[in-house]
């Protein structure tokens, strides 16, 4: 009997070792988020574009720094009393999660960069406990940060991606974007059943 049961065990980790190896991630091109199933042409898909922004050092990140990586990306200002605190906070997690994991890069843009300078940013990352090395807060220009946001982050989904600067952009979403800069998901940062699903996502998309 008690074979029969470790059998049935066994056969059960099998099972799920396989469904997490099979299981994969849709893709997104467009900001109502509708999945799509089959492998993209990256040249044809929805791509985050180039760019060019700061860092909490001052050292220039661009869609370079995006290839070859999965990175976890947000929209926040370092004065915000509402609900940035709260992204930090599962921003944090994510951190600490896979702070060992070189695969793994975290990408908060601000969205008021008039005021969020190389220097606030950087006090803002050592009040946070943010590592440099993994963690990147970039700044800039406001117009370049607000179109990647709307319209190729679509971090607002499809309510904000006709919007320009003149609206401000703010929203607790995180978004996951895969190796070759193609978006893999969205997700509410709020919510901890939500950024749980973000956290196995990742781990889903390192095995691809």
């Amino acid at each position: 009997m008690k074979i029969k049961y470790y059998i049935i065990a066994l056969l059960g980790v099998l099972v799920i070792s396989c469904q997490e190896k099979t299981r994969k991630l849709p893709y997104y091109k467009s900001s109502d988020f509708v999945p799509v199933w089959n492998t993209p042409e990256t040249e044809s898909f929805h791509k985050i574009r180039p760019f060019d922004l700061i860092d909490q050092e001052g050292k220039a990140f661009s869609e370079l720094n995006l290839d070859g990586k999965i990175t976890i990306v947000d929209f926040f200002f370092t004065s915000c009393p509402g609900i940035c605190p709260k992204m930090t906070n599962s921003m944090t997690k994510i951190q600490e999660e896979f702070k060992n994991d070189n695969q793994i890069q975290l990408v908060s843009h601000s969205v008021t960069p008039d005021k969020d300078s190389v220097s606030v940013m950087a006090a803002y990352a050592k009040k946070n406990n943010i590592q440099y090395s993994k963690w990147k807060l970039l700044t800039g220009d406001k117009e370049e940060i607000y179109n990647l946001g709307r319209k190729f982050y679509f971090v607002e989904e499809d309510l904000g991606e006709n919007n320009d600067s003149s609206i401000f952009l703010h929203t607790e979403n995180f978004v996951l974007i895969d190796e070759n800069r193609l978006i893999r998901g969205i997700y509410n940062s709020l919510d901890p059943s939500s950024m749980q699903a973000l956290i196995e996502d990742i781990k889903v998309l390192e095995k691809e």
